[in-house]
């Protein structure tokens, strides 16, 4: 190939094409009983419909693998038939594992080959806006082999001596809050990265760059964004639902 055909760094960053994994497989108990929690209706619509919106509201997102409950892997695929979704992104639905490592390791093995960036995000953050979306992968494109969004803390952080349920717990240390961030999704992978990892880390970690970190590999932080909290708990759908409604007000969401 000569020079003159032969495609620039930033051609060839820009062909990089990217899929989403949606581990939505969890139960989700801290929100109470009932359907599981990424299918919890938020401003009339399940989470996880606005988490796969999410996603493919990015223009380099041309798939969006949902991992479903394994008992409920064709509810979750009448559910993404049944709302409007953008044309340009193809959706798959795979039944998940026992827990959330295997659950994005049946993601990733329904990926077809083609895809070399890799997102893994949370269906319980059904608001994270595209912008912090397009800032993770434009990251991996550029060269980092893991990338997650994050925030400053506003609170100062204690490591403690854990203790009983509602006992005091002894204060052991106080980290530098300058040097700690709260890590959000989507979470950004070279895929090559990502799937070695899944198959050197064994135990149990709680997000897929800290088993990158496993490798000894560099993990770079973007800026996150406040919207994009995890809804866990009763009062984050509260929250959650005024966010909705102030973006219908100010931007006709």
């Amino acid at each position: 190939m000569s020079d003159e055909s032969r495609p620039s760094p930033e051609q060839a960053r820009a062909t990089l094409r990217t899929a989403a994994v949606i581990p939505a497989a969890g139960r989700g108990v801290r929100l109470g009983p009932g359907a599981p929690k990424a299918l919890r209706v938020l401003g009339g619509t399940p989470m996880l419909i606005h988490a796969v919106r999410a996603m493919a509201a990015s223009r380099a997102v041309s798939l969006v693998v949902v991992v479903a409950p394994p008992e409920g892997a064709a509810e979750v695929k009448s559910l993404l038939d049944a709302h409007a979704l953008p044309e340009r992104t193809d959706f798959l639905v795979v039944p998940g594992g026992d827990s959330r490592q295997e659950s994005v390791q049946r993601g990733l093995d329904a990926l077809p080959p083609e895809y070399d960036i890799v997102l893994v995000h949370d269906a319980a953050r059904p608001l994270v806006p595209v912008d912090t979306v397009d800032a993770v992968i434009e990251a991996v494109r550029d060269g980092a082999p893991a990338v997650v969004p994050a925030l400053p803390l506003a609170d100062t952080v204690k490591e403690v001596e854990p203790a009983g349920a509602g006992e005091p717990e002894r204060v052991v240390a106080t980290p530098v809050r300058d040097r700690l961030r709260a890590v959000q999704t989507p979470q950004g992978f070279d895929r090559t990265t990502l799937l070695r990892a899944h198959e050197a880390v064994t135990d149990q970690v709680t997000d897929d760059a800290g088993m990158v970190e496993r490798l000894g590999l560099q993990v770079v932080v973007v800026p996150g964004h406040e919207e994009a909290f995890k809804v866990t708990r009763p009062l984050d759908l509260v929250l959650a639902e005024a966010v909705l409604a102030r973006r219908r007000l100010n931007d006709g969401f």
